[in-house]
């Protein structure tokens, strides 16, 4: 139920929720916004928001007016959505993910046919680190307000059943540990969460768990996705993911890219210093 005087924005679900000038203030200084330029931009936002506003309309808002400060910071608070942009399809953001692990010292396999006891199956990533093997399927979503529910992990977990049976017969394998991962751009039911870690799947999505989320991950790594660039086009960025490319680095590893993007030339140092900032010194080339 509304409030009288209570300035009310719409979620993509559609849920009418009350505007929280905290959570925005919150948001922008995670992105990395000094703590008076997130206030100001709370206040410009405040003064300008109507009834009934999205949560999308708003965010654009505190967008446009971050980028106005800082192209580093205002790609970060993009963040979210740039994962968002990686689709339609899911395999980009699979792409990410094993980027993700191999950063953080893995082994990484992405997309591999791997023999279960029943069927074979298609695993959208493999990945390997000391005694330890982990089998990582990715449910990606392109749309705000999307939210996995248990119907996922239980799906997730007869296949990982299936996958364990078989990999357990082989005889290296005895000593080394096995496990799921169901890993998320978006968020869990409570139920997902509860059986997931009931039946001893490693439950990853944008805030799960607090430490070692997926957006945790990312700005631990610096490992940005390359559409979070506000400097290049929607028609741009599919272009470099259609190459291969996924992140903000491969930009700068791969400048030759922009032009098979066909990013004009006149555009490429603003490109480049967009992807250098929010790199930030020494993380640009690896």
């Amino acid at each position: 139920m509304s409030t009288p005087g209570t300035l009310y924005i719409t979620k993509a679900s559609g849920e009418l929720v009350p505007f929280d000038e905290d959570k925005l203030r919150t948001s922008l200084q995670r992105a990395g916004a000094e703590p008076e330029v997130a206030s100001a931009i709370v206040e410009q936002v405040a003064a300008r928001i109507s009834q009934g506003m999205s949560t999308r309309q708003l965010y654009r808002m505190a967008f446009g007016l971050l980028h106005k400060r800082s192209h580093r910071t205002a790609a970060r608070y993009r963040l979210k959505q740039g994962i968002l942009d990686l689709g339609p399809s899911g395999f980009p953001f699979e792409r990410f993910i094993g980027r993700i692990l191999a950063h953080d010292g893995y082994t990484v396999q992405v997309g591999v046919t791997v023999q279960g006891r029943c069927v074979a199956h298609e695993v959208d990533v493999v990945a390997d680190k000391d005694s330890q093997h982990y089998v990582v399927e990715c449910k990606y979503h392109n749309t705000p307000g999307r939210i996995c529910d248990v119907k996922v992990p239980l799906y997730i977990q007869a296949r990982f059943l299936d996958v364990a049976e078989q990999w357990r017969t082989h005889p290296d394998n005895g000593t080394r540990h096995l496990q799921g991962w169901l890993v998320t751009n978006t968020r869990f039911t409570s139920d997902a969460l509860q059986y997931g870690q009931c039946a001893g799947l490693r439950m990853v999505s944008w805030d799960h768990p607090a430490k070692g989320s997926l957006r945790d991950r990312i700005d631990r790594s610096g490992l940005y996705p390359l559409t979070c660039l506000g400097s290049l086009t929607k028609a741009e960025k599919e272009r470099l993911l259609q190459r291969g490319l996924v992140l903000v680095r491969d930009v700068l590893e791969h400048p030759e890219a922009l032009h098979d993007a066909l990013v004009r030339p006149p555009r490429f140092a603003a490109v480049l210093a967009d992807a250098e900032a929010l790199c930030g010194p020494g993380q640009g080339v690896s």
